[in-house]
């Protein structure tokens, strides 16, 4: 029997935060628009631009100050993330409405499994208008749509397609990617950066067919399991289904990193965020009732260009969701792998993890009175704030938990 088949989209919010915030104020709906780090100091880099705005060269990314100078009478907008994870949460129940196969790939993009909505719907040309439509007339928020038969296919139709037409919708067949896609210059390719672009280009490789049509035990040899990934992209092979359910699955790591505000060079100040970090991650692990065998930490210097620091991993006698356990493990493993270097970005996390429905009872610590106590201080935040009860150490200049309680994905909310 034929298999069915499948009618994949790929939904793009165009200029997400800045469309939300467009529609917030209506105001700026002629103006230029973007949404940036700190307008009060002019500071920051562009997180997202209007259409109106990159019609000035304005890019995602840059700095602040260079978008600015392109146009001065450009709209600074803070980012206001909780209201971005509140729309975009919004458009995934319209998504839901037409099918229950819907799996949110980023904040401002997700795939759709159509298959089985065809006949209450329509093609999938006028179920992509309907979605558009609706969206709009609920949120304020444009949307592009790459319509094919797989999930990597319909990302590449939305991003090389749908958003350079009037449409903003793209239909790309399976069977039309070697006429359509395979003469586009490699760096155009899904998952293909900068860097990844210069290494094909020594290979002689510089279109999307050049790759799909290079002998795979080539690529094999040259990146291994990578090398096949790219020529699957290119190929259009790809039979991974939609899966609501991804971020539902059991994690296999829980962890935090920061960025710090400077350089941070001693031990004294080091610790507080590692505190800080600890807890966080024990935390999130109680929140979903997990355990981890292992506990891991690392850290970055500030000149990316010539990179300092480390990452070191340790097992622990014990899985554990305790804030001093893990603060101890990261502390030990720091201590021995750190060479002194400043520290600009600092993480801990723990992972090989398991339910923490049964663990080890011990006689001779306090393990038990430990998880208690974690667990009432949880309680507390959950009711009055992430701040509502601190560490001491976190009121040190170098406490960074106030500055994080304002933010959402490192960003204020």
């Amino acid at each position: 029997m034929e298999r069915k088949k499948r009618v994949i989209m790929l939904a793009d919010c165009q200029s997400f935060y800045a469309s939300v915030e467009k529609s917030a104020h209506p105001e700026y709906t002629s103006r230029p628009l973007v949404v940036a780090g700190d307008p009060a100091r002019r500071s920051g880099i562009i997180l997202a631009a209007c259409p109106l705005a990159k019609t000035y060269g304005i890019t995602t990314a840059e700095r602040l100050s260079d978008a600015i100078a392109k146009c001065p009478d450009v709209v600074v907008v803070k980012p206001r993330m909780a209201e971005y994870i509140r729309v975009s949460l919004h458009i995934t129940s319209i998504f839901q409405s037409y099918t229950d196969l819907v799996e949110p790939y980023s904040i401002d993009e997700q795939f759709l499994d159509v298959t089985g909505s065809l006949r209450l719907f329509g093609s999938p040309e006028e179920i992509a208008r309907q979605i558009q439509q609706q969206v709009w007339l609920e949120t304020g928020v444009r949307v592009r749509i790459g319509i094919s038969d797989t999930k990597v296919v319909s990302k590449m139709a939305c991003d090389l397609f749908a958003k350079k037409n009037k449409t903003g919708i793209y239909i790309l067949p399976k069977e039309d990617i070697a006429e359509k896609l395979w003469s586009m210059p490699i760096r155009d390719m899904f998952m293909v950066g900068s860097r990844m672009a210069h290494h094909f280009y020594k290979m002689g490789i510089h279109t999307i067919g050049d790759l799909a049509r290079t002998p795979l035990p080539r690529l094999r040899d040259r990146w291994g399991v990578n090398g096949e990934v790219l020529w699957r992209i290119a190929n259009g092979i790809d039979d991974s289904p939609v899966r609501p359910s991804t971020f539902m699955q059991q994690q296999k790591g829980i962890g935090h990193q920061m960025t710090l505000p400077r350089d941070y060079t001693t031990w004294s100040e080091i610790r507080v965020v590692l505190l800080e970090l600890a807890e966080l991650v024990a935390r999130r692990a109680r929140e979903k009732g997990l355990m981890g065998h292992v506990v891991s930490v690392g850290c970055r210097g500030t000149n990316f260009d010539k990179p300092t620091g480390f990452s070191r991993q340790m097992k622990i006698k014990e899985p554990t969701q305790i804030t001093a356990e893990v603060y101890k493990a990261a502390s030990e493993l720091f201590q021995r792998y750190w060479d002194g270097q400043p520290v600009r970005r600092l993480g801990v996390s723990l992972t090989e993890l398991i339910p923490d429905t049964e663990y080890q009872l011990t006689w001779f610590d306090n393990r038990e009175q430990q998880r208690e106590l974690d667990k009432v201080t949880d309680a507390i935040k959950r009711k009055f704030g992430d701040t509502a009860i601190i560490r001491a150490s976190s009121l040190e200049h170098a406490g960074q938990i106030h500055d994080r309680s304002r933010k959402i994905g490192g960003h204020y909310r």
